[in-house]
């Protein structure tokens, strides 16, 4: 989302599968109003032009392989066998890649780990609810695709009466290396210059972790990309509630490595296909993401 860490994510940001108190495995869960149906797929077939701009390397085996941190429902999850990546993340990546003549293979990751994977040629691109940022675009070539804000979420009820311009004192839930967490430090940061309380700030490797948490009452409230903590409350069943405005609003960009300019120029023209013909559109319905779409994709915006 902007500087410091990396917004959900960060440079180089689940279904939820909370626990305990939560009497859902939110993993898989899809067969509702949120991710329900058929696979959505490019119509019309891949595009030759977009096709040949493929770097060799990539095309030799006819398929993609892409660095995935599948904690993070509804943009990338793990379905009911607890290997599939699921999401319209991955629908929509699929997509964009059927455009140029490929297939994907998805690879779940730590996310502060993709980014350095893409880098080394580990993986060949990161999708992943990356926020586009200057520190990712010094090491990353980035395409955008998606929009999407930071929003809190707490207990319902708000019982522990936190405010996120008022959060000092209070625990705080995160997911590491994303940039809600440079959000809180710097929140933190002006509680004690004003001779209050800090806030204690405890990062989890995954969201769902994060969730878990605000739900089980060890933290008091947490932040995360607008449409994962959206999703968070709903599949939570009324334990949670949302807690403010949407604020920051960024574009999300998909990962190639930072030589591979044209390999990012023919993934933002078969965005921009999937755009004009309609696809990318029902993708974000089918997910009720509908609210971040972006009319345009650019390279490194």
């Amino acid at each position: 989302m902007i500087t410091g860490s990396l917004r959900r994510h960060g440079i180089v940001t689940g279904v939820l599968v909370l626990t305990g108190a939560l009497a859902l495995s939110a993993c898989g869960e899809k067969k509702d109003e949120t991710g329900g149906g058929p696979k959505i797929t490019a119509s019309g077939g891949a595009d030759a032009k977009l096709a040949g701009m493929v770097p060799d390397a990539i095309k030799s085996d006819g398929k993609i392989l892409i660095g995935t941190d599948s904690t993070y429902a509804p943009n990338e999850f793990l379905d009911t066998d607890g290997k599939t990546v699921v999401g319209w993340d991955r629908e929509l990546f699929d997509a964009v890649a059927a455009k140029l003549g490929l297939k994907t293979e998805w690879v779940s990751s730590k996310f502060d780990d993709i980014v350095p994977g893409v880098q080394s040629g580990k993986y060949e691109a990161g999708v992943s609810s990356f926020t586009v940022n200057d520190e990712r675009k010094k090491v990353v070539t980035m395409v955008s695709y998606f929009n999407a804000g930071t929003q809190w979420a707490t207990k319902k009820g708000n019982p522990a009466g936190v405010q996120p311009d008022d959060a000092c004192g209070k625990k705080i839930a995160v997911q590491k290396a994303t940039v809600q967490v440079d959000d809180v430090q710097k929140r933190s940061k002006e509680c004690t210059a004003a001779g209050k309380p800090a806030i204690t700030i405890d990062q989890y490797q995954g969201q769902d972790q994060a969730t878990a948490a605000i739900v089980s009452g060890k933290d008091d409230a947490g932040l995360a990309d607008s449409p994962i903590i959206a999703y968070a409350v709903k599949k939570t069943n009324g334990q949670l509630e949302l807690l403010g405005d949407i604020y920051e609003a960024a574009p999300y960009g998909f990962v190639v490595q930072k030589e591979q300019t044209q390999l990012a120029e023919a993934i933002a023209g078969a965005t921009k296909a999937l755009q004009a013909d309609g696809t990318y559109k029902k993708i974000l319905e089918k997910w009720n993401v509908q609210a971040g779409a972006i009319n345009d994709s650019a390279v490194n915006p």
